[in-house]
């Protein structure tokens, strides 16, 4: 079996300092790529900030015969977006890959808590901060008719999450940000994929008693890396398309509708009287074979203990 090699590639991944992104980072370098790893080293509510965590990334990949380098930006503005861009070409010459992992928290709080504020501080990072990396790298991709870039959804915003809905309702918008962008982006070369991953890290052992549920070695980043390694391959050729992976499961995420009820005529009784084919029950989604979750951290505790059972 041939290895994956990202030899002569150049890949940006942002909040590579600590957990995911920085199982990504590891993971493209080891497989060859030349690696940006970008973290400005701040809090989970991005307050503050520290070099060490980008630069002990740097140490760890050098260690292992890769090549990274640091950068402290933001991505929450296109000055900094534009900066790490200019980075990486400035270093290595080009752009190839863009991991869109940086990600803001606050701790869950009830929908009466929420306010635009809070909804702007969540977004500006998650959403707008994805969109101002894949702006500054597109032009970039766009002369060189080639790019890969995988963005960073969740089951959050399929599934829901209690208490969560600034960060969910940003992870729904990153779902049509990717799938939008696909239809343009396939025209120059350039494939845009999300994964919703799930793993151990700082956000999740927030979470009351999550550890406790979580079985040794069930949720790590390391987990995630390789199918991530896998879309920014040039041989990986799906464009538009969100995948989750936690606890060892990789699948493939589909928004799907129902065959429905149609008529020319349509009555809140004839829509009460066909209800059923328009919902489609319960056994016949299960029939499918199709997986219909009920919230996002039921469904990760569905795939640990598949895990557990591998």
């Amino acid at each position: 079996m041939s290895e994956v090699r990202l030899d002569g590639r150049v890949a940006l991944v942002t909040g590579a300092g600590r957990g995911l992104g920085r199982g990504y980072a590891r993971l493209l370098a080891a497989h060859g790529a030349k690696v940006v790893v970008n973290d400005p080293g701040v809090g989970l509510g991005g307050e503050g900030h520290d070099e060490s965590p980008a630069r002990d990334v740097v140490a760890e990949i050098e260690a292992a015969g890769g090549i990274a380098i640091a950068n402290f930006d933001t991505v929450a503005t296109e000055d900094g977006a534009r900066a790490m861009v200019a980075q990486a070409l400035d270093s290595f010459g080009k752009i190839d890959i863009v991991v869109n992992n940086a990600g803001n928290f606050y701790t869950r709080h009830s929908f009466d808590q929420t306010s635009p504020e809070s909804f702007a501080h969540i977004w500006q990072v998650h959403v707008i901060g994805s969109v101002n990396v894949i702006r500054a790298a597109w032009p970039h991709m766009v002369s060189q008719k080639y790019g890969r870039i995988i963005n960073t959804a969740s089951h959050t915003g399929y599934l829901g999450s209690r208490d969560n809905l600034e960060y969910s309702a940003a992870k729904a918008a990153i779902h049509g940000i990717t799938r939008t962008l696909s239809l343009e982006a396939g025209d120059h070369g350039i494939a845009i994929n999300a994964v919703a991953p799930g793993g151990v890290t700082r956000p999740v052992k927030l979470i009351p008693g999550i550890l406790d549920k979580m079985p040794a070695g069930a949720f790590e980043p390391e987990l995630v890396a390789p199918t991530v390694v896998w879309l920014a391959h040039e041989d990986c050729k799906v464009n538009g398309e969100i995948f989750g992976v936690m606890a060892g499961t990789t699948t493939r995420i589909k928004v799907v509708e129902t065959p429905g009820y149609c008529s020319r005529n349509p009555t809140p009784e004839t829509i009460r009287d066909a209800f059923d084919a328009v919902i489609l029950d319960q056994p016949r989604f299960d029939a499918s074979g199709f997986v219909v979750g009920k919230e996002a951290e039921l469904r990760g505790m569905e795939l640990v203990e598949r895990f557990t059972k591998a």
